[in-house]
């Protein structure tokens, strides 16, 4: 699964990057806690024109009749998107792409405290994560909604936890996001293992109400995979 991420890029350079038109009240960056329910950059194209908007993440099926009326959907799984319900029509018109500069996984010690990780880019400027998005009212509420798709783990990464973000490559974000034919369900599969690394960092980051770059930092003396 993705339950928490980090995101450092400007807005300018998501939008440079993405070649995406910015909206208004996007999030702040850089957060290098970004947890459930907080509001996220999110691109996605429409009649011809990709936009970088802000969407709130956990994903509200149009049938919840409150935000708390059911499960929070933070996570669709890449075997089972296409066939549940509250995704099926979502992975078909509504994709999106979730900018990130990496996000956290845990292992356990031998005495079960929960260790956390940074998985990051090895080359890339962020990684792009696939999404599913979804507009969502009741009343006066109205919000944009998504969720991050999610995959089996392979090489390095599986050593840590079964489950990963799907990451779409650069040349294949036209693809994720409608643009350029059918064919999008090929892309949701595990990144090659060179284009992440992952490192130990600080267990302040267990908590969601941690903040502050030296998240993201590397514990010395920890152990590192994936260099790449």
């Amino acid at each position: 699964m993705c339950g928490r991420f980090a995101i450092t890029l400007p807005p300018e350079a998501m939008s440079h990057l993405f070649q995406a038109q910015p909206g208004n009240d996007l999030p702040d960056v850089p957060n290098y806690n970004v947890c459930p329910t907080d509001s996220v950059h999110a691109v996605l194209a429409a009649d011809g024109t990709r936009r970088l908007t802000a969407m709130r993440w956990g994903f509200l099926p149009h049938w919840y009749k409150t935000t708390s009326d059911g499960p929070l959907l933070i996570n669709a799984r890449a075997e089972s998107v296409a066939e549940k319900p509250a995704f099926r029509e979502a992975v078909r018109t509504r994709r999106c792409l979730i900018p990130a500069s990496g996000f956290y996984e845990w292992t356990k010690d031998a005495d079960g405290a929960r260790l956390p990780w940074f998985i990051h880019p090895t080359q890339a400027q962020c990684f792009a994560f696939a999404g599913v998005w979804q507009e969502w009212e009741r009343g006066d509420q109205a919000l944009t909604t998504c969720a991050i798709v999610t995959t089996q783990a392979e090489g390095p990464m599986g050593d840590i936890h079964h489950r990963m973000p799907v990451i779409v490559a650069q040349d294949d974000w036209p693809l994720w996001l409608g643009e350029q034919g059918h064919g999008a369900a090929r892309l949701m599969r595990a990144a090659p293992a060179g284009d992440v690394a992952m490192h130990r960092v600080d267990p302040r980051v267990n908590s969601n109400r941690a903040s502050g770059p030296d998240l993201i930092e590397p514990i010395s003396g920890a152990e590192t995979a994936g260099s790449g």
